[in-house]
């Protein structure tokens, strides 16, 4: 899949991506997406995120269906990006992992650093 990354990793969208890399809390990111995208776009990003999650689990594509609201061909082509994408899915199922774990040794939740 990554010949097709010309048509759609342009200029405008490098400068997005290098944008986002600026973030530095999860409170920074949730007020930037929520700026730069609709209630319903960051929803549909969340489930997106959610459904790979769920899908590396091992997870039926029915309860991810009802989780999500997403379609089961949804479901099929975000588990095809998981396998053939950009490689993107796994590389950031696996930083999430070690977070995680990394995380629970220090005693803090891995979505914003606080104590447990």
């Amino acid at each position: 899949m990554t010949a097709n990354r010309d048509q759609w990793c342009d200029p405008q969208t490098r400068a997005l991506f290098q944008a986002i890399l600026q973030l530095r809390t999860v409170d920074e990111a949730a007020r930037f997406f929520r700026d730069l995208m609709t209630a319903h776009e960051l929803q549909e990003m969340r489930n997106r995120w959610l459904a790979v999650r769920r899908l590396s689990e091992g997870v039926p594509y029915k309860t991810i269906e009802e989780e999500t609201g997403m379609s089961s061909r949804t479901l099929a082509r975000i588990a095809r990006w998981m396998q053939e994408g950009e490689g993107g899915y796994p590389m950031m199922l696996r930083r999430m992992s070690r977070l995680k774990h990394r995380s629970r040794k220090a005693g803090r939740s891995p979505q914003d650093g606080t104590r447990t």
